[in-house]
Formats: C-alpha cells, structure tokens, sequence
C-alpha cells in the first residue's frame, strides 16, 4: 500500500487530505477544474493514516455534490490494471464509501458503479456493504449469482461462502439470496454451527493455582492458541489466537503478562508479597510484567519504585511496558511520583520516564498539574510534530483540555491547523473549546464544515450564531441533510430552536 504525500496545510489538497472545514470552503471558491482534481486526488489517494478512526466518505461526497463533479476519476481508480494485483482494501476502500454516499444523494451512476464493481471488483465485498445499506431489493438479487460464483463448487468453497457469510458487516444480501439459492441457505445455517464446534474444541494451558504456578506459566510462551481473553472470561478475538503464544512478539508477553496478572489478583496470599516483588524486581521477561502489572492494579506501594527500576533497564522491550504500565497507575501517591518525575527540577521531563509521566498527568492529574501538561505538550511538538496520530500527543492535548489550561491555547491552535489525521484535529478542537475563549467564533466556525461528525457536533453546540452569516445556513443545511449523524442533528436542532427564540 502506498503512503501518501501530504500537501501543506496552507494549500487546497492540503486542507482536502486533512478533511478541514476550511477545505470545502476553498473548493467552492477555487477553480472549479483544480478543486475536482485535488478531490480525486485525494479519494484514489486516501490520505489517512487509520482509515478505522478518521472519517472522509461523507466529506468528500457532500463535496462531489456540491461541484457536481463527474465519478469518471472514480471509475478509473476502480477498474485499474492494479485492483487485480493489491487486495488490500484500503486502496478501494474509500472511493467505495463515497459511491455509497452518492448513492444515498440520489446519484444514479455512483449506485450503478458500486453494482458493477460488487460483481466484477476485488474489493467486492467492502461495495457489497455499501449496496446493502443504500440499493433495493431487486438490485441486489440480480447481484446474487455473479457473487457466488466467486465461491467454487466443493468443500473448499463451500467453507470459504461460510466464513464470508458469517463475516459480512451488512447481512442483508446474504439473507434475501438463501430464499433463491439453497447454498446460500445451507451455509446460512451451518455459520453458527461452524463458530460454536471451534469454541469447543479449543484446548488451553492453564496455569496451576499458587503465586509460583502463576508466575512460571507466564513465561511459557504459549496460551494454547487462546489468548488472555480466554482467561479472562472475555471473548476470544481470532486474530488473538495467531500471536498469542509468540514469545518473540512483545505483545504476546504482554497478553500473558496480562492474564497471569489477573490469576495472581486471585490467588497471591499476604506471605506471597515477598516472592512478588522479587519477581517485579529481578523475574524473566513474563514474570516480571506480570508481577508489575498485578502490584500496578493492587496500588502497591512499591510498584512507583519497580516502575522506575524498569524503566531503566537495558531490554527495550521492559522499557515500553514499564511506560505503558506507567498510565495505568492511580492515587494521590502515584500522582505525587509523577509530578516528581515529570518536572525538570526533581526529575527527568524531557526522559522517556519524565514523558510517560506527564501523561499520567494529563489523564488524572488535577487543575494545578495544568503547567507540566502544558509544557509537556510544548515540548513534544517541537520534538515530534503533529504529522503522526501518536496515542501520547492525543493524550496530552485532551489533558490541556480537561485541566482547562489556557496556556495550551497556542500550541492547541497549532496542532488543530497542522494536524494530518482528523482524528487528533478533533481532540484539539474539544481542548480549544475548554481553554480558548475565541473558539466559539473562530475554530468552531470551520469546524461546522469538518469531515468528523464528532467535531461538527461539538461546533454546532459552540459556534456564535450571531455575526458570521454563512453558521445559521450551514446549521440549516446539516438539519436538512439526511446523510447527517443523529448526534449532530440534535445539536444542530438544538442551535436553531434557540437562535429563533432569541430573535422573538
């Protein structure tokens, strides 16, 4: 899969790739030939880092609408010598999602394009999902026969059409075709079956039930194909069930570390505790993070001390949990270590420990933490950037927001122009409606055209409605779209109600 080449944010295909509301309203401005092709760029070219957590297909849709923008570049995209050569469906995935937008606009050529590419694509299922919510009946039994025959006849096929099935996001098709194709029906019916004889054949290795035991089993190295879900009492993933038992993988160890952590809430005795923090101090690798993580939960008051001795150790690996486990640690006593490790007179801020505790911070510190948070995020960003969506600068930009930091506001501004995943915009703009008093006429005013629905909620229960004339008309256009989030609608509804009440 190719990475794609994010433009200045200061440009057209910029502000497009990053989803910005600023992005529709320069479209509509600029020449309408530049503006489909920087569309098309970026709906053949997704932009996005994690397509599972950023939204585009209603954003770049309402903009093939608003330019009546031909779906020739679409078409193009699709049928492409390449689309037999990549199956991944994050090439198609996209443009597929706008088709099925259009389509809910009444666009006949997109529903037309979304059919032929179900019966003849490679990515034919992600279009089957997208014809499942939006084409009628008849349109998706004529569908039928062209799918099944990517099934070939025989036990091999058979159990693929099973697990294709039980797979599908949107049933709908697969249950209008068992009434006219008794495979369909018989695979239809044996799913469910197939499902429960795996669940019940599955063998496991259990640990024995003593401190000891527990331990030991946690450097094993193999969960029996389970997981620590399985001893957890929580379902069981199956793509936990390849990795589980890798010793060689980190979070294999830590998903044993995990569930032996959870045995020993179960059975360590107070005569234990020894054995315990010997092990958090000097065990193997499964042992000692289990030990860690069982002593993190329990609040003990050791484990701020273990947490900094792992830190430091020379096994990155130890290190990366250590850190990670560093966010799990409540209480007055663990936010008390943080502070000493997160500002620069007592401890290390700009250290891997000093980081990960200013995340601590940020998530549970209270309002005069507010300075270390903000100084952490400073620092990050001239370290780092905004270009990514690391999970640690999310972190902080929500705990400038929740500590209500004002002095977060300038580089807050920054992340939210600068920001390449929608998803980190977002969390800055919620952090700059708690801090900066300028946003409800400023930021939120974009923000009512930005491609996440969560931030245009959030704009819709912000934004002045009162001296900017484009907000009550866009506000009136989002309560009238159907394609809309009900979330946004009602927050949308809510502004309207009270801007006329306001005029009576």
């Amino acid at each position: 899969m190719f990475e794609p080449v994010i433009a200045p944010s200061a440009s057209l295909l910029g502000l497009l790739q990053r989803g910005r509301g600023d992005g529709q309203l320069h479209a509509l401005a600029a020449d309408r030939t530049e503006a489909i092709a920087a569309l098309e760029e970026c709906v053949t070219r997704d932009p996005r880092a994690d397509w599972q957590v950023e939204n585009r297909s209603l954003y770049y849709a309402r903009l093939y609408m608003e330019l009546e923008a031909s779906l020739d570049g679409i078409e193009d995209h699709l049928h492409s010598p390449e689309d037999l050569l990549d199956e991944d469906e994050a090439r198609t995935g996209l443009a597929l999602s706008v088709l099925g937008h259009l389509a809910a606009y009444g666009r006949r050529d997109a529903l037309l394009m979304l059919r032929e590419y179900a019966a003849t694509g490679t990515n034919w299922a992600w279009a089957l999902d997208e014809l499942a919510l939006r084409d009628d009946d008849r349109g998706l039994l004529l569908l039928g026969t062209a799918v099944l025959d990517r099934f070939p006849p025989g036990p091999e096929g058979d159990a693929e059409l099973r697990e294709t099935i039980r797979g599908a996001y949107e049933p709908r098709p697969w249950r209008l075709w068992a009434a006219y194709h008794p495979r369909v029906a018989a695979a239809s019916e044996q799913s469910p079956f197939d499902l429960w004889q795996r669940q019940l054949n599955r063998n496991g290795v259990t640990p024995g039930w003593s401190t000891a035991d527990v331990l030991a089993w946690a450097d094993q190295g193999d969960l029996g194909g389970l997981g620590a879900a399985a001893f957890a009492g929580g379902p069981v993933r199956p793509e936990a069930s390849r990795d589980a038992g890798s010793p060689a993988r980190p979070d294999g160890v830590d998903r044993r570390a995990a569930a032996a952590a959870r045995c020993l809430a179960a059975v360590v005795r107070p005569e234990d505790r020894p054995a315990v923090l010997e092990a958090a101090r000097t065990g193997l690798p499964g042992a000692r993070r289990a030990a860690l993580r069982y002593l993190v939960d329990q609040r003990d008051p050791a484990a701020a001390g273990l947490i900094e001795l792992a830190a430091a150790d020379v096994d990155d690996r130890m290190v990366r949990f250590a850190l990670e486990l560093l966010g799990r640690m409540r209480g007055p006593e663990a936010l008390a270590q943080a502070r000493r490790w997160a500002d620069p007179a007592t401890g290390g801020a700009d250290s891997a420990l000093g980081e990960a505790a200013v995340r601590l911070l940020a998530d549970a510190g209270e309002p005069a933490d507010g300075p270390l948070v903000v100084a952490g995020l400073r620092r990050w960003v001239s370290l780092h950037g905004v270009s990514g969506a690391d999970a640690g600068l999310g972190t902080l930009v929500d705990g400038a927001g929740r500590l209500a930091a004002a002095g977060a506001v300038p580089v807050l501004r920054h992340i939210y122009g600068e920001a390449v995943s929608s998803e980190l915009r977002g969390r800055a703009a919620r952090a700059l409606a708690a801090t900066d008093v300028h946003f409800p006429e400023g930021p939120a005013v974009e923000c009512l055209w930005d491609c996440e629905e969560s931030t245009r909620e959030l704009a819709a229960r912000h934004v002045a409605t009162t001296g900017d004339a484009r907000v009550l008309e866009r506000l009136r256009r989002l309560a009238a779209d159907p394609a809309e989030e009900a979330e946004v609608h009602a927050a949308v509804r809510g502004r309207l109600t009270a801007a006329r009440e306001r005029r009576r």
